[in-house]
């Protein structure tokens, strides 16, 4: 991980070994890079261990970023894959989080890199794919005061992003380390990069119940695949389960695949214009022509964490094409 200037040149040439994922943490350890040999690369800021890049092997962004969202651990980054948690979206009165900001803390927080592991598999073409995962932790004893003070309970999260050859895994595990239990939820809030929100549509999602934020958070059940024509928040429970994959298909060609683990629920959105304009972090201010959020979680309701246990959910995005 650590650059040693008298490294042996032979080290990084010897004859036989495959080549090897490169690993690095860079801007004054803010922030952890992974390059696989193929060319797909991850960046992951410690602020939040919020994914910021994921590049296909031809160096294409797969998610968008605001332009203006600040990366500097002031605010909570506007784009990439934010990880939600304790709790989805303005607390609820009279409930253990209301004290806490929306989407809770885990976003906002310095978390420590873990370390790296790598692993390799026999592709359908007879070669080698390499992945190799990313390992980041979070936990009670390393909260500000004031973040302890606003949400008591002691909890363990590891969250782990695995880049794999045109594959994205990320997944967090939520242990219980207090005397009582705890209720959460838990939300990967991915900004995928598109060309044209009105040339996308969602499959997967057909049959599916859903409440609608946008229309006094009604209870809905979706017809056919989803359409953007304005504004869009919906939090849906697919029929499928999370082993049906949900699909974001752009001028008729499915562009990005999302398998979820122990993650019931999707939050489907784009802020549309009027949104987006009156979003201080979000731009260019049409950038909401070029991303949708498809966001596995859960989040319809609360998972209640008894003490010891441990909560684990995870979503797996291909691309396709």
């Amino acid at each position: 991980m650590v650059d040693r200037p008298n490294k042996p040149s032979a080290l990084s040439a010897t004859p036989g070994l495959p080549a090897q994922a490169q690993v690095n943490i860079t801007h004054g350890s803010q922030k952890v890079t992974a390059v696989l040999p193929t060319g797909e690369s991850v960046e992951i800021l410690l602020y939040g261990a919020t994914v910021i890049s994921w590049k296909d092997k031809k160096g294409a962004e797969k998610l968008w970023l605001s332009e203006a969202t600040k990366l500097d651990g002031s605010k909570a980054v506007r784009g990439g894959i934010p990880l939600v948690f304790p709790v989805f979206g303005p607390p609820p009165p009279n409930h253990a989080t209301s004290k806490l900001p929306q989407h809770g803390f885990a976003r906002t927080s310095r978390w420590e890199f873990l370390g790296k592991s790598t692993s390799e598999s026999e592709s359908s073409e007879g070669g080698a794919d390499l992945s190799v995962k990313l390992d980041f932790g979070l936990s009670s004893a390393s909260l500000d005061p004031q973040t302890k003070a606003l949400w008591g309970y002691a909890f363990n999260l590891i969250y782990s992003v695995t880049l794999g050859t045109g594959s994205l895994t990320t997944s967090l595990v939520v242990t219980n380390d207090d005397e009582r239990p705890f209720d959460l939820q838990v939300l990967l809030h991915t900004y995928f990069r598109i060309d044209d929100i009105t040339a996308v549509t969602v499959k997967g999602l057909e049959g599916a119940s859903y409440v609608d934020k946008v229309d006094a958070k009604k209870e809905k059940t979706q017809s056919a695949e989803v359409k953007f024509v304005g504004e869009t928040d919906r939090v849906y429970t697919p029929v499928g389960g999370p082993s049906a994959p949900v699909e974001i298909v752009q001028g008729g060609k499915t562009v990005f695949s999302v398998v979820r683990d122990n993650l019931n629920d999707v939050v489907v959105w784009n802020p549309w214009s009027e949104k987006a304009a009156a979003m201080g972090d979000f731009a260019p201010k049409d950038g909401y022509k070029n991303m949708v959020c498809v966001e596995a979680g859960s989040v319809r309701g609360w998972q209640t964490l008894e003490p010891g246990d441990a909560f684990e959910g995870a979503q797996t995005i291909t691309i396709s094409g």
